[in-house]
């Protein structure tokens, strides 16, 4: 049996109904979490119980700082250890594989962290930053058929296909630059757009777009059944330039780039 207080709270159970050596793990596991709310189990030595704290706490901050280097080097070192203390002691993991900690801390920074002294772009950040593992990660790529693509055809006349390993981006804060030196204070007037992507030797690269690239690339995405000169006519359209086949040409140099760059694997057999 178990209550929580608040939603991202741990998980109070009720020790009374527990037998002893459980409630003994959860008092263990308490003071390991958070040795100063938390009194250590009687009858163990408080050297051998510091040890255990400060090994666990370490290697969670190791493993965050790795993966968020530049989130903790704009930060102060007190306010850094503070934030991963109360990640550590508050958030409840809704998987035990160590490997998913960063994609946990993500989760808790989304929905459980609010603190005014954060840096206002914390979210983004950390989700630019975390972006690089889960696309390292990902097993995407065994998902393409192959079957179904032509990996010569006609890129402006055929429906482009993009890699499962390449990932658009948007955010308000232009994540790509922040470092100690370049703090946003608030929104840029314009959206940061991004592309992450994995090429063959799997390496990861980011790419910065400008509005029109970002947007062809979206519908690429959205996989709408539409050459891409279609789709460069229906941006023209929106922009209402006044030659639309400037567009087309300016576009399909870039889906030419973006298949050199393995980001398009070619068209789709199926709509030809």
């Amino acid at each position: 049996m178990a209550t929580s207080a608040n939603p991202g709270k741990p998980v109070i159970f009720i020790m009374a109904n527990l037998p002893l050596f459980k409630q003994m793990q959860y008092q263990f596991a308490a003071h390991i979490r958070n040795p100063e709310d938390n009194k250590k189990p009687e009858g163990i030595e408080a050297r051998r119980m510091k040890i255990y704290s400060e090994l666990f706490f370490n290697n969670v901050e190791d493993f965050i700082s790795n993966t968020y280097p530049v989130l903790k080097s704009i930060m102060p070192e007190t306010q850094w250890l503070e934030m991963i203390r109360d990640y550590f002691s508050r958030h409840l993991s809704t998987t035990p594989l160590f490997p998913e900690m960063p994609r946990e801390f993500l989760k808790y920074l989304e929905t459980e962290r609010d603190n005014p002294t954060d840096p206002v772009f914390i979210k983004e950040l950390a989700h630019y930053e975390w972006i690089e593992l889960a696309l390292m990660t990902s097993e995407l790529d065994q998902d393409i058929n192959w079957e179904n693509i032509d990996t010569e055809g006609d890129l402006l006349n055929g429906q482009p296909v993009i890699s499962p390993l390449a990932w658009p981006l948007t955010y308000q804060y232009p994540v790509q630059k922040i470092s100690p030196d370049f703090l946003p204070c608030s929104p840029s007037e314009q959206l940061t757009y991004l592309l992450i992507y994995r090429d063959n030797d799997d390496e990861i690269h980011f790419i910065e777009l400008n509005p029109v690239s970002a947007l062809l690339i979206q519908l690429i995405d959205e996989d709408n059944h539409l050459t891409t000169k279609k789709m460069l006519e229906n941006i023209a359209a929106q922009l209402n330039h006044p030659d639309p086949e400037v567009v087309i040409q300016g576009g399909y140099q870039i889906v030419q780039d973006l298949k050199n760059r393995n980001i398009l694997l070619g068209v789709n057999k199926q709509a030809i």
